[in-house]
């Protein structure tokens, strides 16, 4: 297994984990399984990625032309000339990147563009920092830093924790040769006195006491109290915790995200990432890859067309190179 093959299997791990998910988003894991019994494939033949897709291109765009340098100004002046300017477009875009959005366009820059939002610890900007552990393959310490960057244009706090977290277990997986490695350098990521920390802690010890965790996972992580299913230290514990216990097998791990519900294509998505990167495209289902392989453009319209294995291929040489 190449690392070329590594850094596709990250970004369309990532795009199929979210298209497989889409469909069950914001359900409950009995009710996807009294309408579904279980997802194993795509519930539709127009299934595509989602923001979540869309919006990890865009962040590889701005690695692509600043690369390890890039700085939270540079990401904001990518926004602003590609979804600051876009007139329609932004399907099921997420809270988080429209505050963002509107926060920039109303003149404020980052820090304040994602600290100033009701919805700065939501999930949108782990979704989108893979391509930033592509970047810094084999170091998960300065994939943390680049992702904290990145996700501070629309976030802070635990929203920029839990980016930070899936940027370095996928750095660390491209390397890595065991699950066990990739969630440790997620772990090593998080403040240690976080929300985030303290509830992938939680779903860790779930997924290593039980041969079976999705069930118990789903119980006692989900924040049930609160009327979105985005936050980032849910999804992130979800993730890393279905993870921790089926990231041996590409397709079983990426399906267990599918099938926890809650804001599942960005669970599935960074499991996709982590098993993609760990084992490469190649383990990913051919069918699976094949319908994601070209980015839609349906809410970030600047992405429509985009070829994840020629950015996957572009990202891997400057991180070797630059």
């Amino acid at each position: 297994m190449t690392t070329q093959d590594r850094a596709r299997g990250a970004l369309l791990g990532l795009a199929a984990g979210d298209a497989l998910g889409a469909p069950t988003e914001g359900m409950t894991l009995p009710a996807i399984r009294e309408r579904f019994g279980r997802v194993t494939g795509f519930l539709s033949d127009d299934a595509a990625g989602t923001d979540d897709t869309e919006y990890a291109v865009l962040c590889a765009l701005g690695l692509l032309r600043h690369g390890r340098e890039i700085t939270s100004d540079d990401v904001a002046d990518l926004w602003m000339a590609t979804v600051g300017e876009q007139q329609g477009g932004f399907y099921g875009a997420g809270f988080s990147e429209m505050v963002a959005i509107a926060n920039l366009r109303s003149g404020l820059r980052p820090p304040v563009s994602g600290s100033d939002s009701y919805e700065t610890w939501s999930d949108g900007a782990a979704m989108r920092v893979a391509p930033v552990g592509i970047l810094c393959s084999g170091d998960p310490a300065q994939a943390a830093r680049i992702a904290a960057v990145d996700a501070s244009v629309s976030h802070s706090r635990d929203g920029v924790y839990a980016a930070q977290a899936v940027a370095a277990a996928v750095a660390a997986a491209l390397t890595g040769t065991t699950p066990a490695e990739v969630v440790a350098a997620g772990v090593a990521a998080l403040p240690v006195d976080s929300w985030s920390a303290r509830l992938v802690a939680r779903a860790l010890d779930i997924a290593a006491s039980s041969g079976s965790p999705d069930e118990e996972l789903y119980a006692e992580i989900s924040l049930f109290h609160y009327p979105w299913w985005d936050t980032a230290p849910e999804a992130v514990a979800l993730a890393l915790g279905l993870f921790s216990a089926y990231g041996a097998d590409f397709e079983q791990a990426v399906l267990a995200g599918v099938n926890i519900g809650r804001d599942s294509d960005t669970i599935a998505a960074v499991i996709g990432a982590l098993a993609g990167a760990l084992h490469g495209a190649q383990a990913i289902p051919p069918a699976w890859r094949d319908q994601v392989t070209k980015v839609r453009g349906r809410c970030v319209t600047a992405t429509a067309g985009t070829d994840l294995v020629e950015l996957a291929d572009r990202l891997r040489e400057l991180g070797t190179t630059g």
